[in-house]
């Protein structure tokens, strides 16, 4: 199925170029995929576009068979790349609450787009070599976690043909050629919050007249850092993040609200149980032991699931992937505390999915293939949401990417 992919590759990269240099915010990807449809029709699917809000669905039938999913996101992040590439992003947008932003693919949806293109413009042209239907799905919002959801909630299952698998892949901060698939649970659940803490404001003079919302929104801060040590086992792993504190414009005018953006992250159900009861009543006390006159405000932000992979198909795409390019370059890696909302599709439809990382940047900068983070870690390499995650050695890693997919695909193609 892989013949005559490589010579696809110069235009894979000029779709890729494109994207990046125009990024758009999650469920706001119109130009996104208005591209992508029309790049699939000329590959010949069935195109459905507007699903789940932004989403693009193609269809691309060869005989009877199974059915196979492949899925990449589309949307960007409100971050200002810097200077480095011919085709970097200068586009800007407005944010869910009203704030413009500069907009950037600091995640790698546009390599995760522009592969899944690849692969279906090959599997067109290699119809004699497979059978069965494709879904090719371009997902809108994973940034936020409601795309896939959106999707699904917009009908998905109905009104496309079923599947027998979904498969999926994310660029990560790794060498070039590098492929990493884990059976079992692969990255973490993730929930983010938003947490309104109310005051008396006044004077900054009179400091006794008031109740100060900031002091009541540091207390929180430190108390909300116990949760994981004092409170979850050392077995379990679990993160909490307030990544965001807004209260107050001047300096003598003591405001009355405060406002913390918190993320938690687990691995396993009773532990984030544990730890969402942790925060509400962390919150509640603090703000109730400073005399607050109302009672915190606890709002969801967004949510994902936990990722877990089907052991088996895990394996079997593990398995075809060392067969293909070689063992030296498939890792196992640990469980990942990022987050995916990609699970949602398999699920939905009851059938097994498995998702995995293909590397994107230079060799030279990992030591060590099989533990890529330690160089993001060590500052050698950018790690995702950085404003300097854009992939090196374009062709090699949208060649290895999409190889991916089609060799995935394979195994229930035939």
């Amino acid at each position: 199925m892989l013949t005559g992919l490589e010579d696809r590759i110069a235009g894979v990269r000029e779709l890729y170029e494109d994207l990046h240099r125009n990024p758009e915010l999650s469920f706001q990807e119109e130009r996104t995929a208005g591209v992508l449809a029309q790049r699939l029709r000329t590959a010949g699917c069935e195109v459905t576009s507007g699903v789940g809000g932004t989403g693009v669905v193609a269809v691309l039938r060869n005989g009877d068979g199974p059915g196979v999913l492949l899925r990449a996101d589309m949307d960007g992040l409100p971050v200002r790349e810097v200077e480095q590439v011919a085709y970097r992003s200068t586009a800007v947008g407005v944010d869910a609450d009203g704030n413009e932003s500069p907009v950037m693919h600091a995640c790698g949806h546009d390599a995760h787009m522009a592969a899944l293109i690849g692969a279906i413009e090959q599997l067109a042209a290699r119809r004699d070599a497979w059978s069965g239907t494709v879904l090719a799905v371009l997902q809108p919002a994973e940034e936020v976690g409601g795309g896939a959801q959106a999707m699904v909630d917009d009908g998905f299952l109905d009104r496309f043909p079923a599947f027998d698998v979904a498969l999926g892949q994310h660029i990560a901060s790794a060498p070039s050629r590098h492929l990493y698939v884990r059976p079992g649970v692969f990255m973490a659940a993730a929930d983010s919050l938003r947490v309104t803490v109310h005051g008396r404001g006044g004077h900054g003079a009179q400091p006794q007249a008031t109740v100060d919302p900031i002091v009541i929104a540091s207390s929180i801060v430190l108390r909300l850092q116990t949760v994981v040590a004092r409170e979850i086992s050392p077995e379990d792993v679990a993160v909490v993040t307030v990544a965001a504190v807004h209260s107050g414009g001047k300096e003598n005018v003591i405001p009355t609200t405060a406002e913390l953006k918190l993320n938690v992250r687990t691995f396993d159900p009773e532990v984030r149980e544990t730890v969402l009861a942790a925060i509400g009543r962390i919150v509640r006390h603090e703000a109730a032991a400073a005399g607050a006159p109302r009672e915190p405000g606890i709002e969801p932000i967004n949510a994902f699931p936990l990722l877990v992979n089907d052991v088996d198909a895990a394996r079997r795409v593990s398995d075809a992937f060392a067969e293909e390019f070689g063992d030296e370059f498939v890792h196992t890696p640990q469980a990942k505390a990022g987050s995916e909302d990609f699970g949602v599709f398999g699920t939905a439809a009851g059938v097994p999915s498995v998702f995995w990382n293909f590397g994107g940047f230079d060799p030279e900068l990992y030591a060590d293939p099989a533990k890529p983070n330690a160089a993001v870690a060590a500052g050698k390499a950018p790690g995702n949401h950085s404003p300097e995650f854009v992939p090196t050695g374009l062709e090699p890693t949208l060649l290895r990417a999409s190889s991916a997919l089609i060799t995935a695909a394979a195994l229930w193609l035939g």
